[in-house]
């Protein structure tokens, strides 16, 4: 999914560290400098940086949608950390493909890189995507997550090819999308509260169709 940077900027402490000099090496990087540490660190988006900053091209997925098994459909999620933790945990439960609306936060942005830990590097991202579209071409079960929802998460099959709505973090699911889910569903709190984050839901959902999965696979 990537190539090569088009320029690092390395610190000079960080130009000591065994691992970067590694990585330098191997690198066909067509532009380096060594910055003194004040002028790197005043650079760095981070208040404790690596010792290593890159350029690099947004890579184009070459993913088809339409052939998407697992995916996550994410709707005007504004928080970069809430982003990149549910990139993190579509990738680490298997999915196949992320779609984000126009309105979501830049999948790109240093603060949702480190939140996804990796997962861009795993996960074919599409941004800007129009969602209505990707449900329309999705062939597989659409499960949109609703608060009012009449089923539970537990009470739906999640076995198969399939694909989650995910909402804004305070609006939730927009009335269009949610009417042209083919389910519905709510995560039960025994504990009363109102709600939980969209990170922590959306890693509930996928990791209870890993685990149908895994049950119905044991009885077969």
């Amino acid at each position: 999914m990537f190539g090569a940077p088009e320029m690092v900027a390395v610190s000079a402490s960080g130009m000591q560290r065994n691992e970067i000099q590694g990585l330098l090496q191997r690198l066909p990087v067509l532009n380096s400098l060594q910055l003194p540490d004040s002028l790197f660190n005043e650079l760095s988006p981070v208040s404790s940086p690596a010792g290593i900053l890159a350029i690099a091209n947004i890579p184009a997925s070459k993913m088809q949608p339409e052939k998407s098994q697992f995916g996550v459909l994410l709707e005007d999620i504004q928080d970069t950390g809430n982003l990149g933790s549910i990139l993190r945990s579509a990738a680490a439960s298997g999915a196949d493909c992320a779609f984000l609306s126009k309105d979501c936060a830049f999948a790109w942005s240093p603060k949702t890189l480190r939140a996804a830990m990796g997962a861009h590097f795993k996960l074919p991202i599409f941004e800007n995507s129009d969602l209505s579209a990707v449900v329309r071409h999705f062939n597989g079960k659409i499960i949109a997550t609703d608060p009012d929802a009449k089923k539970t998460l537990y009470e739906t099959d999640c076995c198969g090819p399939v694909a989650f709505i995910f909402g804004n973090e305070g609006a939730g699911v927009s009335p269009s999308l949610l009417k042209s889910a083919d389910e519905r569903v709510m995560i039960p709190m025994p504990g009363k509260m109102e709600s939980l984050n969209t990170a922590a839901a959306a890693a509930i959902c996928l990791f209870e169709k890993i685990r149908q999965e895994k049950t119905n696979a044991d009885r077969n």
